[in-house]
């Protein structure tokens, strides 16, 4: 199926288009969903989450615009509430341990982008794993492009800064690949 006719078939309702999408973009937002919330289930979570909360809006999706912004837009959304919720419930008293493993991340990878603002890490990850130009990101984060030019430069060199201070291997790297080596392990 071609990328404008899923576009249409997906704001027809068209559950097969719903299929060829979850298809097409998983994975991604997977990856996306990850790399903002640290917390694989999470992720997954957001994911499943994403998916069907455009099913069900998507009679708003508009044709002609880019039907993987909108999924990127709706993911990250859908992160932020997460997160939200998760501040709220960290003032609930604890009746769930987690015991889930499966996080992907290596620990200094993800103290580092744990220091990063939410929007920051989702930015940096847009960037860097899925090298969105930044006409998407304006989509997805509705903010200009120079804009989200100077928040991915500070996020960078925070995220650098932090990486360096967590492990001293990483001092010895050359300053952008020892980024994109942590970025690409995930």
């Amino acid at each position: 199926m071609e990328k404008n006719n899923l576009d249409i078939s997906f704001s027809e309702g068209d559950e097969d288009a719903l299929c060829h999408a979850i298809n097409i973009y998983g994975q991604k937002l997977l990856r996306y969903c990850h790399n903002i919330l640290c917390d694989y289930s999470e992720a997954q979570d957001a994911v499943q989450i994403t998916f069907i909360k455009a099913y069900e809006k998507r009679k708003s999706f508009k044709t002609g615009t880019s039907l993987s912004s909108w999924l990127y837009k709706i993911a990250y959304n859908t992160c932020i509430d997460l997160i939200r919720k998760k501040r709220l419930l960290f003032f609930l008293p604890d009746t769930h341990q987690s015991t889930h493993q499966d996080d992907f991340i290596c620990d200094d990878l993800k103290k580092a982008l744990l220091s990063l603002k939410p929007a920051d890490r989702a930015l940096v990850f847009s960037r860097v794993i899925d090298e969105k130009s930044y006409s998407d990101l304006e989509q997805i984060y509705q903010c200009s492009a120079a804009t989200l030019r100077k928040r991915y430069e500070r996020a960078k060199k925070k995220l650098a800064k932090s990486l360096k201070e967590s492990n001293s291997y990483y001092l010895r790297l050359e300053d952008k690949k020892w980024i994109m080596i942590m970025m690409k392990k995930l």
